[in-house]
């Protein structure tokens, strides 16, 4: 890897790392080169960018100390909070270039996201994104299938948080790394592709690969109640009157859109389709 990119990743990697996050760099050529006009990025091609993800440890380490610090304070999003919280670190530990954050839920004036978070994803060799087309001769007709992202040590217990982006910074040496397909065959991509739109609330798309870690049952309790009894549940506030839902809610996602950001999740291809929902993120 080229000097300054591995020194700037070790920078960022160890603000971030101990806090259950991961750290892929790439050039902002290779994620424009995939998408209209519209959704790239306005900035030279060899522009230094990391794409960063989190891990199931990002529960533990890093939400949950969060909200012990912050439960007195309004939270609207606790783990949007919370990421911006540690993305901005980030900031202060590269002094000596400049930075700009985009997380994976920012949305432009006009409602168009500022990141494609899998194509990122993708694009950096994090995550391999399948899709449609990556299927030969699929059987679904006229129906609207959606891709996902798929980590070859942790399966789809994960979640693309943003990218860090070093204008000024250009690297034409740094050669891309291509993600792992780790899912080859064609039936096994059906299944995943259908378990993500048609059954995502079982979790077992997650499971498309044997993950190295999995959500623990806190977790997946936690992103399964209602936003308002979050807090309550982590023993941090009363919890409210609202009953607790037997269905879970879904809002903080980074493979399918919030409110917010109705283009959380878009393909490269086909941006203005958005995918179903899933059960946290």
């Amino acid at each position: 890897m080229d000097p300054q990119v591995a020194g700037l990743k070790q920078k960022i990697e160890d603000t971030l790392c101990p806090f259950g996050f991961e750290v892929y760099p790439f050039q902002v050529a290779w994620y424009n080169a995939l998408l209209p006009s519209a959704f790239h990025l306005p900035l030279p091609g060899p522009t230094l960018a990391f794409l960063v993800l989190s891990t199931p440890a990002m529960f533990d380490q890093a939400l949950k100390p969060f909200l012990q610090q912050c439960h007195l304070r309004p939270l609207t999003d606790p783990v949007d909070q919370c990421v911006a919280y540690h993305l901005g670190r980030v900031r202060e530990s590269l002094p000596e270039v400049q930075v700009e954050i985009i997380t994976d839920y920012e949305v432009h004036p006009n409602r168009r996201p500022k990141i494609l978070a899998q194509t990122a994803a993708h694009v950096a060799g994090a995550a391999y994104y399948y899709q449609r087309r990556d299927v030969e001769s699929d059987p679904w007709g006229a129906q609207h299938i959606s891709g996902v992202c798929i980590h070859p040590r942790f399966g789809g217990w994960f979640a693309i948080r943003g990218v860090v982006l070093l204008p000024g910074t250009e690297v034409p040496s740094l050669l891309p790394t291509k993600p792992l397909d780790c899912i080859p065959a064609r039936a096994d991509r059906i299944t995943l592709l259908e378990r993500f739109n048609f059954h995502w609330r079982d979790w077992t798309y997650r499971d498309a690969v044997p993950p190295q870690e999995r959500y623990s049952e806190e977790q997946k309790v936690y992103f399964s109640t209602p936003p308002a009894q979050r807090l309550a549940l982590l023993g941090l506030a009363q919890p409210s009157e609202e009953p607790i839902s037997a269905s879970p809610q879904l809002p903080f996602t980074t493979l399918t859109p919030k409110p917010k950001n109705p283009s959380r999740g878009r393909g490269w291809l086909s941006p203005r389709v958005s995918p179903p929902a899933s059960p946290g993120p």
